[in-house]
């Protein structure tokens, strides 16, 4: 049945509803007399609902009861910031924090009957699988090297003491017998992730000081070569120097070495220095002769010259990171060209030295230590210690990959004829000495028998020692 009403009625609203939300005004008659008033009319009583202040709508304007008045919209106001009243760090105090090294700890018990590391029984194969200490006269100048590493747990134990393994005499016996007929040693050490290939660099360092040879250590190689230090053209020369960070490794070579060098004076003349190498100068003097950077490079380079001289100590050169330095680096020329590592004068000291350009009198010992937590796929320095390893086993040298051409044939010259070290992981017996060492600290909370050190040996990857470390004394090292 269709209805009486159009649909166009329907849509409109009734007069109910018309009549609940715009009440008619009343009459006239009704309003009682008021004094005269200047007050518009539209500003009635305010009500306060919600905290809000509602006007209210005053009879026959149509307003409804949800638009406030007086108020503005206010925008591009950005909120302030809360004001640190913190103190900023200083400049380089963070990485000085990031790379602290604490060398002991009182809480941790003391371990006696161990004996000292001493340049005789570093090379006896007796002591394998022993911890043994560090005398404090070493400590100090493994520090002023910076042969420790921060991410090494040195601080969790009463004073340092290491694991003498196999690898350790072997390295050991190699650098004594190459000095003692004054040849040149030239390795490179390599092997597993955690293997422990750091400490053996620490472990030949402490061979070398012990020995009275005069070590020189670059601790991380990437600082040369990623453009986060201070460099230079070197006048009438292709090469780049780095004073900054030269003057900090000299003062560390014046420092650790002080008692060798001391005993030497200078023989040539350094006119080009003026009175920073005046005659009767010890080598010890010469490193800290001047501290301004266009003076660290000569310096250096004299230096360098005087221990290549005939009755000289001999030298133990090591470098960690090696693949950072077989590589172009991130530094500009003036015409803004990538320069290569090896054009960076430091590097191309350890570089000629490693590839047997250099020629020691006195005898030397150049070591090269990969990084592998730390380090860039290199194609040409893998193939390159590939080829030396094959040639120290007796095996077949294998090519290079003939559809990759990009290898760098100044890596290959480097790595020429070296001998390499493959780092794995240590003996049961040398890990259940280790694990000893840990308990009598007070470190490890474990009975330590058999079926323990097997169980922490095969969670560890067959002995690897920064796994052992992880599964052992995770819980130490989460609390500190």
């Amino acid at each position: 049945m269709a209805s009486s009403n159009c649909w166009r009625c329907l849509a409109r609203p009734s007069q109910r509803l018309l009549s609940h939300a715009f009440p008619l005004a009343p009459s006239s008659s009704t309003i009682p007399a008021v004094a005269f008033s200047t007050t518009a009319q539209l500003n009635a009583a305010a009500v306060k609902t919600g905290g809000n202040v509602v006007k209210q709508s005053t009879a026959g304007t149509g307003l409804s009861r949800h638009i406030r008045s007086g108020k503005r919209l206010i925008l591009g106001r950005k909120k302030k910031r809360p004001v640190s009243r913190t103190k900023p760090p200083a400049p380089g105090e963070r990485k000085a924090f990031r790379k602290r090294i604490q060398l002991s700890n009182d809480n941790a018990l003391e371990v006696p009957g161990l004996g000292e590391l001493t340049a005789i029984n570093i090379v006896d194969p007796d002591l394998v699988g022993t911890v043994i200490g560090l005398p404090p006269s070493l400590i100090d100048q493994l520090r002023t090297t910076e042969a420790f590493k921060p991410t090494q747990n040195w601080g969790l134990f009463r004073s340092p003491h290491m694991l003498i393994r196999q690898e350790t005499v072997d390295l050991a016996k190699q650098l004594t017998e190459s000095i003692s007929k004054k040849e040149t040693l030239r390795m490179v050490v390599t092997g597993d992730r955690m293997s422990g290939k750091s400490i053996l660099g620490l472990q030949a360092q402490a061979t070398g000081l012990l020995n009275d040879w005069v070590v020189i250590n670059i601790p991380e190689a990437q600082e040369l070569s990623t453009a986060a230090t201070e460099y230079s053209q070197i006048a009438n020369s292709e090469l780049f120097s780095q004073p900054i960070y030269i003057i900090k490794l000299l003062q560390a070579i014046a420092k650790a070495n002080h008692s060798v060098l001391s005993e030497h004076k200078l023989q040539l003349e350094h006119m080009h220095l003026g009175a920073a190498a005046s005659r009767g100068m010890t080598l010890a003097a010469l490193p800290t002769a001047s501290k301004e950077p266009e003076m660290a490079w000569p310096i250096f380079e004299a230096f360098w010259k005087e221990m290549l001289l005939p009755g000289r100590p001999p030298i133990l050169f090591t470098l960690d990171g090696l693949s950072h330095i077989m590589r172009i680096s991130d530094y500009r020329s003036p015409a803004f060209e990538l320069i290569h590592s090896h054009d960076l004068s430091l590097v191309r000291v350890f570089a000629d030295a490693l590839g047997g350009k250099t020629q020691f009198p006195n005898g030397a010992a150049i070591l090269g230590i990969c990084t592998k937590g730390n380090s860039l796929t290199i194609p040409s320095m893998e193939k390159a210690i590939e080829q030396a390893a094959a040639a120290q086993a007796g095996k077949p040298i294998p090519a290079r990959d003939s559809f990759y051409a990009k290898y760098d044939d100044r890596v290959f010259e480097s790595l020429k004829g070296v001998k390499v070290l493959n780092t794995k992981g240590v003996s049961k017996k040398e890990a259940r000495a280790l694990m000893e060492y840990w308990a009598a600290s007070g470190i490890l909370r474990s009975r330590v028998d058999e079926k323990t050190v097997s169980e922490k040996w095969t969670m560890a990857g067959s002995g690897i020692l920064g796994e052992m470390e992880r599964v052992a004394l995770y819980d130490v090292r989460v609390s500190m």
